[in-house]
């Protein structure tokens, strides 16, 4: 399974504890918008499907090792590929 940058993991899960605090909760009087989406990174992230399991996955893996120095890797560019047929 891949494993998300510790930086990156350590960003997700600190916005996801301040925005679970400070967000006004939507109109049916559940999480806001901005707490949903970070709930649902941290389960993506995590390969997890309970924020509450995302939160506990996240906080083993960055218990388990020291977060690397240095900025976070840029993502690796994605090259175009064209297919037969495909050009305009």
């Amino acid at each position: 399974m891949l494993m998300p940058h510790p930086v990156v993991l350590r960003g997700l899960v600190d916005e996801y504890e301040v925005a679970v605090v400070h967000e006004p909760a939507d109109d049916t009087g559940g999480p806001g918008p901005r707490t949903r989406d970070l709930a649902y990174t941290l389960c993506v992230s995590t390969g997890t499907r309970d924020v509450a399991r995302a939160l506990e996955a996240a906080r083993h893996w960055l218990a388990a090792g020291p977060v690397p120095a240095g900025p976070v890797p840029a993502p690796v560019p994605v090259a175009v590929v064209e297919t037969a047929g495909a050009r305009d």
